[in-house]
């Protein structure tokens, strides 16, 4: 209380006080503390000590109570305890008689620590000591009364505290007594609430256990029937995981039906190793949850089959998935799945591998896209995986930096490439997936487009019940996950739960809820599907136009047409088909979809298709519809494409007219009397021969009624099979009239090509891409476009240092909504990559963003075809092609249109040069024109250009000028078609027709104004006339006076030339066809592998033995065949053993190949694929050239073989049978050398004469007495009269005609060739070119011209053959 707070106070204000000497006491001590022994001894060494120590010993001594001499002094520093006695100084209690005395010394001026610590260190630690004692004893007496006051206030303080502590233990007693009463009543109350709690909780335990059971009774049938499964699956599991694992690893790349028939061999493996699998196995349901599936359909991956398969794929593989991704559906999904954690990157990004390499440190997804049939090498560690331990990390190292390696890193790699071929290193460090859409899938996809389009709210139904269902699932598998954790981790009393017990009862009624969800889901989507499928047939048909219009993209590079643009056109035409009221039925606006649809995607593909490849998209879309239809059987599909290829002729009844039916088309009749709808045609020429010779031989066939009753008997299908097997020239009509009557005309007529239109439909987003043709720019329709609508075009022709000028023009367009040109991009194909960069670029912004691109602009490219041309661009863009006009009259308006009036007006002598200006415009016409008559017409399809044209024209403006009196005629022919057009020509024979023409064509006649100059001399009544009065004006209406259609006989060429160069393109449209048809057989028909067993087997038996070389010398060496002869049949029969030999082994190579019995190289896969389609493979190509199918060929080789044979075994021919030898040239040079030999005549002094003997080959019973006779040429482009020995004209429709045995007779000195001589060129089969290692043309033979003269014939293109192409 009071009494303890007054003491406290005391006591502080007494230790104050003490505590301001303390300090200085403290000092000293620590000084003293400081002193030993060896100080004391210091201080005693002294005899008479100085003056400062012996006052502090002094002062010493009189604190001690001893005398202050130096004795006594020394004595008491000599003692042990000295220093002890210091440290132990009674302090409080020092007298006041010592005090007094002290004080003198203390105050004095020399007693200071520092003075006396100058002499001796010890002495002065004594006099700091001495201080320390005085101030202390000082403070210590005045203190004294304080310390009383406070001890009695204390002694006091105790007895009350004293009397306090019993009253409080009193009070203790008390209070314990009173506690232990209330622990008593509330130990009952507690008693009494734990009873009440436990009756709770029990009666909280029972409910719990009540709902546990129900709860569990529900998930124990599923639970039943998942363990029930699971151990079925468990038991599987075996076979089935060597099949996924087998799929997972091979099946990729390929397509369904492959995937199908690799999981069917495979299980069958499994079966017979009695492994257990599953019945029905299916990769997709034993790799991919159904929770799983949904998810990626809701993601974007197609609902089919294939596709799940894909995505199972994608996300199971251990190596990175690559994949094949044309229509960038796998893009779309990745980049939809992984979302926002997402970086995406392509090998031309800057910033590609510091992408990479943060995916790989922060375990992020990375999307590669775009790349082609390379990959960067510096990707190589991460492809591989190159994984190094350290330590406890695992490290990848790229490049030069070592990066911790996150588990989490997903690598996605895509590419556009419809069909790539990569190197076993990257298919080995990949997994290659085949994402390309199927028709099933895409018409899934399609069908949800109409219906969203025609029926949003059925649409909009299933997507809402898919996602209801799917997420209703997927809680019912997340619950029982839950519950199974819970019970997993559940300690104790399941009951004491609580989470697991409401995470039971939520499993329950979500669980009954899914159900009845479920099964109101299954009842709606019944019919939400049957009102769906209405609109099937529209999906369909768009489904199969998209793959007829992907497939373009296989005839040429520049064909390519994206997914989305496609579903953009579709739509568009579902806007622009509804015409009728919105209450017709599901079939009917089905109906006004595929016609709308239908031809919208003719016109859109057609402005970007070459006018060859028109016909070609409209029939195969025709034919793939009609197949979609059942109305295209296959047998007489087959018949289209290969005709009578496989015919064995063993069995074959006799041709009824071999006069007119050859034997390939007689071939082609008995194939098509196989076919069930056309039996009994090969026995109605045998008995309507007149009728059918009558229907062959019409200009129009097609049109044409069939004989008897079969044109009430055949389909179109039909029709056009008959027209392929007798008159092949007219399938491209045929083919056209069969796309009307089943399409529609419109589709037989490509629409106009219309820039405006093309333009309007485009947008500042859409690339506008001409594909050029040889001789054609595209830059002034763009300019007089710019010009109609006021619009700015830039300009920039690409080549070397062009792109920063392009890249300038175009970000300047950009801002500013100008157009930009950007002329021949295949110039700067490797800067094409950066343009494609940048059009992504632009395209990805949107209107909001700074730097948008301007609505106005527009991006116009022009490129040559080119495979390397990006992909990507030509998706994104608009393709429209040019081409030259067609044509003699559209030819010559053209080059007519280039000449201005000041132009027209600058030649001095005006009536000349109106005159061959004319002339010159129809020699360019003709050139031009001319190959389309293909090799009748030019050796080498030269690519003559309007800048031919045009400086000739100066060129004849110059030579007028200069030479007013007589017209120079030889300088200008020389110079027009030697030195201009001729520099281009680089065959003989091309250059001599050349050199006709330009003869006929500048002449006096040419420019004389009495006479109507024909352009055409072969043309009797011809229009092709110079005018008189040749103004500018006047002469282009005197062009409009042309007929549209070109009549052969302009050219100087016969009808048949015609019918040669259409039998080339049927035949062209029919390869092109085959080589678009899938490389799978229809199910139940004869597979692939059994197709090329059969063939090969066959072949084995037809191909004869090799010769055996060594035999063939030793037999020849003592028979007089002259031994020029001998080395060219021991040359021969070498060459031939290198053919057998390679067929030999190819064939059974290929046997063994399909048979998984040896490695398919790509060598004997390219083998096996021209075997299938007829054709003669490459690699055996190589002894000899040939055009023949591979039926004709064979039997070709056979006979050359036998041939050779006949030779060894019997004797040196009498008449040689030229075509047999692979070297023609050597044979010709030893009959030669014989000669030479023979006559002792210098062989560089012989040539030839060829007299044509009529005598047939067979019949010839001596040798030659010099050169050689030989048979099997054919005469193209003539006839040989056997009655007048001379050229003749043709039969119509009759190409090749056979010519007589000639003799090959070496001549010493020959005379010039007389007058009415053609010099025919011989070649080795109709590719009058040949290639670059084996040239075509053998020799020219001299025959005699007939009424004609030689001019004549070289217009003509008339040569001979060794072979021809059946």
């Amino acid at each position: 209380g009071k009494e303890e707070i007054e003491c406290k106070a005391i006591a502080d204000d007494a230790e104050a006080e003490l505590n301001v000497a303390l300090p200085a006491l403290q000092k000293a001590m620590a000084e003293v503390e400081k002193l030993d022994k060896s100080a004391i001894s210091e201080i005693k060494a002294y005899k008479s000590p100085p003056k400062q120590v012996e006052t502090v010993l002094a002062a010493v001594m009189i604190l001690f109570g001893n005398k202050t001499d130096w004795t006594t002094a020394k004595k008491v520093l000599g003692e042990a305890n000295f220093l002890q006695s210091i440290k132990g100084y009674d302090k409080d209690n020092v007298s006041a008689t010592i005090m007094k005395k002290i004080k003198g010394y203390v105050s004095h001026a020399d007693f200071k620590p520092e003075a006396v610590g100058a002499v001796s260190k010890a002495a002065g630690a004594l006099c700091t000591w001495v201080h320390a004692i005085y101030i202390y004893a000082s403070v210590a007496k005045e203190v004294a009364p304080k310390r009383a006051r406070l001890k009695g206030a204390q002694e006091s303080l105790a007895v009350k505290q004293a009397s306090l502590q019993k009253a409080q233990e009193e009070l203790a007693e008390v209070t314990a007594k009173v506690n232990r009463l209330k622990q008593k009543y509330d130990d009952s109350v507690g008693e009494k609430n734990r009873l009440r709690a436990e009756a709770d909780q029990m009666e909280l335990l029972l409910d719990r256990a009540d709902k546990l059971v129900k709860g569990l009774a529900g998930e124990n049938e599923r639970w039943r029937a998942s363990i029930g499964q699971l151990q079925n699956e468990i038991g599987r599991s075996l076979g089935d995981a060597l099949v996924a694992a087998a799929f997972l690893s091979y099946a990729g790349p390929f397509d369904t039906q492959y995937r199908s028939n690799l999981v069917g061999g495979w299980l069958s493996a499994v079966r017979e190793q009695q492994l257990p699998s599953t019945e029905n196995f299916t990769f997709a349901s034993f790799c991919a949850l159904p929770t799983d599936v949904r998810q990626w359909n809701i993601q974007g991956l197609p609902a089919d089959n294939f596709s799940t398969e894909n995505g199972a794929i994608s996300v199971r593989c251990s190596r990175w998935p690559l994949m094949i991704d044309p229509q960038n559906q796998a893009n779309k999904w990745v980049r939809k799945m992984e979302e926002s954690q997402l970086h995406i990157v392509d090998l031309k990004s800057k910033d590609m591998l510091r992408k990479i390499e943060n995916g790989i440190v922060y375990g992020l997804p990375v999307l590669l896209q775009d790349v082609l049939e390379e990959l960067d090498p510096a990707l190589e560690p991460v492809l591989a995986k190159a994984l190094i331990k350290v330590g406890n990390r695992e490290v990848l190292r790229l490049g030069d930096k070592e990066l911790d390696y996150n588990k989490d890193f997903k690598l996605y790699i895509t590419t556009k490439l419809a069909n790539p071929h990569y190197t076993p290193e990257v298919s080995t460090k990949t997994t290659i997936i085949n994402f390309a859409v199927k028709q099933q899938g895409l018409e899934a996809q399609l069908l949800g487009i109409v219906v969203q389009k025609e029926q949003p709210t059925l649409e909009r139904q299933k997507a809402d019940l898919t996602l209801r269902v799917a997420a209703g699932k997927q809680k019912l598998v997340d619950l029982e996950d839950e519950i199974l954790r819970l019970l997993s981790e559940a300690e104790g009393s399941l009951l004491e739960n609580e989470t697991l017990v409401d995470t039971l009862q939520q499993s329950k009624l979500t669980s009954d809820e899914v159900t009845r969800q479920l099964n109101e889901a299954e009842e709606t989507e019944i019919k939400i599907d049957a009102k769906r499928e209405e609109f099937r047939p529209a999906a369909i048909r768009s489904s199969i136009a998209y793959f007829v219009l992907d497939d373009m993209g296989r005839v040429d590079p520049m064909y390519q047409f994206s997914l989305d643009a496609y579903v953009d056109l579709f739509n568009q035409s579902m806007d622009k088909s509804r015409t009728s009221p919105k209450n017709i039925t599901g079939t009917e606006r089905c109906r006004q979809i595929n016609v709308a649809h239908t031809l919208s995607v003719y016109q859109y593909t057609c402005r970007g298709l070459f006018e060859r490849d028109k016909l070609l998209f409209a029939l195969q879309l025709c034919l793939r519809i009609m197949t979609s239809e059942n109305k295209v059987p296959k047998q007489e599909f087959d018949f289209l494409c290969y005709g009578g290829a496989g015919i064995e002729r063993a069995d074959q009844r006799p041709n009824p007219c071999p006069e007119w039916i050859d034997a390939g088309a007689w071939d082609n009749i008995t194939a098509l009397d196989s076919i069930p709808a056309c039996m009994g045609i090969a026995s109605a020429f045998e008995q309507g021969q007149r009728d059918w010779r009558a229907w062959f031989t019409s200009s129009e066939p097609e049109e044409t009624p069939l004989p008897g009753d079969w044109e009430n008997k055949v389909t179109e299908m039909q029709r056009i099979c008959i027209i392929r097997a007798l008159r092949l020239d007219r399938v491209l009509f045929c083919a056209s009239r069969f796309v009307r009557l089943n399409l529609g005309p419109q589709f037989a007529d490509p629409p106009p090509f219309d820039l405006r239109a093309i333009f309007q439909s485009s947008n500042h987003r859409t690339p506008l891409i001409f594909v050029l043709s040889p001789g054609v720019d595209p830059t002034a329709q763009v300019k007089s476009l710019a010009n109609d609508l006021s619009t700015n075009v830039d300009i920039c022709a690409l080549g070397q240092g062009q792109a920063p000028v392009a890249m300038s023009l175009m970000n300047l367009g950009l801002r500013s909504g100008s157009w930009v040109f950007l002329a021949n991009c295949h110039l700067m194909l490797s800067w094409m990559p950066e343009l494609e960069k940048r059009i992504a670029e632009y395209c990805a912004m949107t209107e909001d963003m700074p730097h948008a691109p301007h609505c106005d602009f527009r991006l116009w490219l022009s490129a040559s075809p080119s495979p390397k041309f990006p992909i990507a661009i030509l998706q994104r863009g608009i393709k429209m092609t040019t081409e030259p006009p067609r044509g003699l009259r559209a030819n010559m308006l053209k080059l007519y249109n280039l000449v201005g009036e000041e132009q027209f007006g600058r030649c001095q002598q005006r009536l000349k040069y109106q005159r061959l200006l004319f002339s010159l415009c129809w020699f360019h016409a003709l050139l031009l024109e001319r190959r389309k008559f293909k090799s009748l017409g030019f050796n080498v399809p030269y690519e003559f250009n309007e800048s031919d044209y045009s400086i000739c024209h100066d060129l004849v403006i110059v030579f007028l000028d200069e030479y007013p009196d007589e017209t120079p005629f030889d300088a200008m022919r020389y110079l027009i078609a030697e030195a201009n057009y001729g520099g281009r020509v680089t065959d003989a024979m091309d250059r001599r027709l050349v050199n006709v023409y330009i003869t006929q064509l500048f002449c006096e006649q040419a420019i004389s104004p009495q006479t109507e100059f024909n352009l055409a001399p072969q043309l009797s009544d011809s229009p092709y006339i110079i005018p008189n009065d040749a103004d500018l004006a006047s002469a282009k209406l005197a062009i409009k006076t042309f007929p549209q259609l070109d009549n052969a006989l302009a050219f100087g060429q016969h009808a048949n030339a015609d019918i040669a160069s259409q039998i080339e393109d049927s035949s062209t449209l029919l390869d092109t066809i085959v080589s678009l048809q899938p490389k799978v057989i229809d199910a139940g028909g004869e597979s692939k592998e059994q197709k090329i067993l059969r063939i090969c087997h066959l072949m084995q038996e037809e191909v004869p033995p090799s010769f055996d070389a060594a035999a063939v010398r030793r037999g020849m060496g003592p028979r007089a065949d002259p031994e020029p002869m001998k080395t060219v049949l021991y040359q021969e029969v070498d060459r031939y053993n290198i053919l057998l030999l390679t067929l030999h082994q190819t064939l059974k190579a290929s046997e063994l190949g399909v048979q998984g019995l040896v490695i398919v190289t790509p060598e004997l896969e390219e083998i096996i694929e021209a075997v299938l389609e007829f054709k003669v493979p490459r690699a055996w190509s190589t002894c000899y050239p040939s055009l023949k199918p591979l039926t004709p060929w064979m039997r070709d080789l056979v006979c050359r073989i036998s041939a050779l044979q006949k030779w060894i075994n019997e004797a040196l021919p009498r008449c040689f049978w030229l075509p047999g030898f692979t070297y023609p040239t050597g044979f010709l040079t030893a009959v030669l050398q014989t000669s030479a030999r023979k006559n002792g005549i210098a062989i560089d002094s012989l040539s030839w004469e060829f007299p044509i003997i009529n005598t047939p080959a067979t019949s010839i019973a001596q040798y030659a007495k010099d050169g050689s006779y030989c048979h099997g040429l054919f005469l193209e482009g003539a006839r040989w009269d056997l009655d007048n020995s001379c050229l003749t004209e043709p039969i119509p429709m009759e190409l090749c005609c056979s010519m007589p045995v000639i003799h090959f007779k070496p001549v010493d000195n020959k005379k010039k060739s007389i007058k009415g001589i053609y010099s025919c060129p011989l070649y080795l089969y109709p590719l009058r070119t040949g290639s670059r290692e084996r040239p075509s043309f053998v020799i020219s033979c001299e025959v005699r011209c007939g009424a004609q003269g030689s001019e004549y014939w070289t217009c003509r293109g008339t040569a001979m053959l060794l072979s021809t192409m059946h």
